[in-house]
C-alpha cells in the first residue's frame, strides 16, 4: 500500500525593463584588478551548484549575461532566451551575489543546497495482488486485444470494476460517447513513463517525451523512462490520464488521447527548478495541451521571494508557466498532501530545504509559494476520497484550491463500494505491473484527464477557455457539516466557503461526461 500523506512527487514577476552594461563586483577577501594589475580571481573550489540566472529578456541582454556567468566561474548548462532563464552550474561559493549585480540579471540564485540529490521519500505503491480469476482475464484480454483492439475497447477492462474513481467523476459514462482524441497529447512532468507498459504504450507519444533533468532536453530514445531503482510515480499519473481502454488491465479518464513522458526528477526523485523550467518550455515548443504536476520544486517546499535564491527559482518557474499557458498549454497541479491550509496567514515547515538539513521556519503565505502548484494560471488540484470527502492528506485553502477529483484515502477513512475493495487509486506501474497509490498526486491527473476530454471537444479553444469550462461543468460540493474522518470529535481540517467555491473542494468536483458533451 502506498505511504499515505507523503510529499508529492508532485514535490511573481515578469521581467521589465532594459539591459543594463555589465559592471561585475569584486569578491570578498580578494584584491581588485587595480590593486593587482589583472583580472579579480574567481574561487571555484566551492561545492558544484545549478542555478537560474534570470534576464531582463532580449539577444543582447543574454549574450551580456552569459559574458558575466563566465566572469563569475559559471558554465553555461543552456539558455532559454525566450523567457530571460539562463540554467548555469559553477563552483564559486559567491556565483549567484556576483552575478546578482551583473548588468541585464533580473534575478539568480541556486537552485539546490547539496552538490548531489540525496534518497527522498516516494509514493511507491505495491503490486496489485490479483487473483487467480483476474489474471486469467488479463491474459486473455491481451490475446483478445492484439486481435481484435476495437472489439475490446468495447467491453470494461478486466480491472476497471477496482476503479471507484472513474464512476466518481462519470468518466465511464463519459467513455460511452468519447474516449478522447489522438490529437490531445498531455505531458506527464514527473519521475518518468514506462511506455512499454502494455496499458500505455498504445497511447504514448515518443515525439513529444524528453528527459529534462539536467535542464537541457535529452532526447535519447527512451530517456523519459524511470529506472529500475526509480519511482514508478510517473507511470502510474500516466495510466490515470490515458491507460488504453484496450482489454488489458486498467482504464484511464481520457483513454483516447496521448501521454507523453517528461522526467523531471533526479534518481533520488527531487525536482530542481532547471528540470522544471525545461519541461514546461518543452511542452509550450511541442504541441502539449495539457500538463500534469504531481510534484513541488525542491528543495524548497514553500519559495519565499524575499530570499534571493528562492525568489529566482519563482522568477524562472513563473515566466516558464506563461510561457507555456501563451502557447495554449493547460498547466494541472496537485495541491500536496500535509493537510496544510495553503490560504492561512502562516504555516510551519520544517521540510525544507530537503536536499540537505531542514530547518525550522514559519513562512508567510504572501510571500511563500509552493512552485508551480500556487503559480499565477496553474490549475491547484485538491484530493477526495471514495465517499468524496476531502482526503484526510489533502491540502486546502480558500482562494488557493481551484477543483477536486480523487486522489483516494485510507480505506478505514472511506470505504468504497464493492466491488472496489480499496481507497486507494489503481493505476499502472513499470514492468507490466498495476499498483495502488494515494494523493493529491493522483487527484491532479483527473483533472489533466478532464481537460483532455474538453480540449478533444473542443479543439480550438484556447487555454484559459479550457480552464473556464473544468470550473464552470464541476459538479459542485458543499463544505461538510463535520469532518472528523477517525471520530475522535475534532474537526481534521477546516472548510470555509459556499457551495459553489470553498477551501475544501474549489469550483467543485471535475466533471468527465459533461466535458464531452
Amino acid at each position: 500500500m502506498a505511504h499515505l500523506g507523503s510529499r508529492r512527487r508532485r514535490a511573481l514577476a515578469l521581467p521589465v525593463g532594459l539591459a543594463l552594461t555589465v559592471s561585475l563586483g569584486f569578491l570578498p577577501g580578494t584584491a581588485s584588478a587595480a590593486q593587482t594589475g589583472g583580472p579579480t580571481p574567481v574561487v571555484t573550489d566551492g561545492p558544484k551548484l545549478s542555478y537560474v540566472v534570470n534576464t531582463y529578456g532580449g539577444a543582447l541582454t543574454a549574450t551580456s549575461v552569459k559574458k558575466a556567468i563566465d566572469r563569475a566561474g559559471g558554465t553555461v548548462v543552456t539558455s532559454y532566451d525566450k523567457i530571460g532563464v539562463i540554467v548555469a552550474t559553477s563552483q564559486n561559493p559567491e556565483f549567484a551575489k556576483t552575478v546578482r549585480k551583473a548588468g541585464g540579471v533580473f534575478s539568480a540564485g541556486a537552485t539546490r543546497t547539496a552538490p548531489l540529490p540525496s534518497q527522498s521519500t516516494t509514493d511507491i505503491g505495491a503490486p496489485v495482488e490479483l487473483t487467480a480469476e483476474q489474471v486469467e482475464a488479463v491474459t486473455a484480454a491481451t490475446a483478445k486485444a492484439s486481435s481484435s483492439a476495437s472489439a475490446a475497447a468495447a467491453e470494461p477492462d478486466p480491472l476497471e470494476p477496482l476503479q471507484w474513481d472513474l464512476p466518481a467523476i462519470k468518466a465511464d459514462k463519459a467513455h460511452l460517447k468519447t474516449l478522447g482524441s489522438s490529437k490531445v497529447t498531455v505531458g506527464v512532468i514527473d519521475t518518468g513513463v514506462d511506455d512499454t507498459h502494455p496499458d500505455l504504450a498504445p497511447n504514448f507519444n515518443r515525439a513529444a517525451s524528453v528527459n529534462c533533468v539536467s535542464g537541457k532536453p535529452d532526447t535519447t530514445d527512451g530517456a523519459w523512462r524511470p529506472t529500475a531503482a526509480e519511482s514508478p510515480h510517473g507511470t502510474h499519473v500516466a495510466g490515470e490520464i490515458a491507460a488504453a481502454k484496450n482489454g488489458i488491465g486498467v482504464t484511464g479518464v481520457a483513454p483516447g488521447v496521448q501521454v507523453a513522458g517528461i522526467k523531471a526528477s533526479t534518481p533520488a526523485g527531487y525536482f530542481y527548478a532547471e528540470a522544471v523550467v525545461c519541461s514546461f518550455v518543452w511542452a509550450a515548443d511541442h504541441g502539449i495541451d495539457v500538463t500534469n504536476n504531481s510534484y513541488y520544486t525542491d528543495p524548497w517546499y514553500f519559495n519565499c521571494v524575499t530570499d534571493p535564491d528562492q525568489k529566482a527559482l519563482v522568477d524562472a518557474l513563473t515566466r516558464a508557466t506563461r510561457y507555456a499557458e501563451s502557447k495554449g498549454t493547460v498547466n494541472i497541479a496537485a495541491a500536496g498532501n500535509e493537510n496544510y491550509d495553503l490560504a492561512a496567514r502562516t504555516i510551519d515547515d520544517s521540510s525544507s530545504p530537503n536536499d540537505s538539513t531542514p530547518v525550522d521556519r514559519t513562512i508567510d503565505t504572501s510571500k511563500c509559494f509552493d512552485i508551480p502548484t500556487e503559480l499565477p494560471g496553474v490549475v491547484t488540484v485538491s484530493a477526495t476520497g471514495a465517499k468524496g470527502l476531502k482526503s484526510s492528506f489533502s491540502n486546502h485553502g480558500l482562494g488557493v484550491i481551484d477543483l477536486t477529483a480523487p486522489g483516494g484515502d485510507a480505506t478505514r477513512y472511506q470505504t468504497p463500494e464493492p466491488p472496489a475493495t480499496s481507497g486507494l487509486i489503481l493505476g499502472p506501474l513499470p514492468g507490466a505491473r498495476w499498483g495502488y497509490m494515494a494523493g493529491t498526486s493522483m487527484a491532479s491527473p483527473h483533472v489533466a484527464g478532464v481537460a483532455a476530454l474538453l480540449k478533444s471537444t473542443h479543439p480550438h479553444a484556447s487555454a484559459a477557455a479550457i480552464k473556464a469550462l473544468l470550473k464552470v461543468q464541476a459538479t459542485k460540493v458543499a463544505c461538510p457539516e463535520t469532518y472528523d474522518l477517525n471520530g475522535d470529535g475534532v474537526a481534521d481540517a477546516e472548510c470555509t466557503g459556499s457551495k459553489y467555491y470553498n477551501s475544501f473542494y474549489g469550483a467543485g468536483l471535475v466533471d468527465a461526461l459533461a466535458a464531452v458533451k
